[in-house]
């Protein structure tokens, strides 16, 4: 049996990691591990995970570089970089297992589901998955997973302000496809409900085309900081 490390980066995260810690207690009670990287949080974020983490980690702050001092300190076979409010569905470690039994297979992601209840989010969440799909890209909110081994061999994720998850992936799919998994896992809608459904989309593809371009992830990081408010 593989184990798997769980790698969760937080920057003032005190409520969501009350509510998701818990969780995941039977995925430590199986044998596996949760790591939770702290970017220098201001609230209780730190004692709150102490409480329900293996190991809480402090670092530089940047989703990136918390998910590389994260896989540092992992001691499983499989790394599975979660964000705080993503939920895995119950069989999500097992899948993982399964479906990395053939050496070829050597990463993935989830499909992704929203939180909220509008109809518009079905098709948001379609074509978020058809895209991963057809373009063998991944992103944060759908629950990437990658051998330890090859993920450090690799140097990890590309220290950058912004799109270290397509960075990565586009790196990862040139070594082998990604394994798509049909089984969802449940992120939160809360950025579209609070910014609008047509802003967020427009925003978010916006970006993902000027870094297709070649636009400094620092430049795209200030621009999505300042657009969402």
């Amino acid at each position: 049996m593989k184990r798997i490390s769980i790698i969760i980066p937080v920057l003032n995260e005190c409520a969501a990691l009350q509510q998701h810690l818990p969780l995941l207690q039977g995925v430590r009670e199986a044998g596996h591990e949760v790591i939770v990287v702290d970017g220098g949080s201001r609230d209780n974020s730190e004692i709150v995970a102490a409480e329900m983490a293996d190991y809480v980690i402090k670092s530089e702050a940047g989703r990136a570089r918390q998910m590389n001092v994260g896989a540092e300190m992992a001691q499983g076979d499989v790394l599975l970089f979660l964000h705080i409010d993503t939920v895995l569905p119950s069989d999500a470690l097992p899948v993982i297992q399964e479906n990395l039994q053939p050496m070829t297979t050597v990463w993935g992601r989830f499909d992704v589901r929203l939180s909220g209840s509008r109809k518009v989010f079905r098709f948001i969440e379609y074509f978020i998955n058809l895209r991963s799909r057809v373009s063998g890209v991944a992103t944060g909110d759908q629950a990437i997973f990658v051998r330890s081994a090859l993920f450090r061999e690799l140097g990890g994720f590309p220290e950058i302000s912004l799109m270290e998850d397509v960075a990565l992936s586009k790196t990862l799919r040139r070594i082998a496809a990604p394994v798509c998994l049909r089984e969802t896992v449940t992120t939160s809608s809360r950025r579209w409900e609070q910014h609008g459904v047509a802003r967020t989309i427009l925003l978010m593809w916006w970006l993902r085309l000027l870094y297709w371009c070649g636009v400094a992830p620092q430049k795209l990081h200030d621009m999505y900081i300042r657009r969402k408010r």
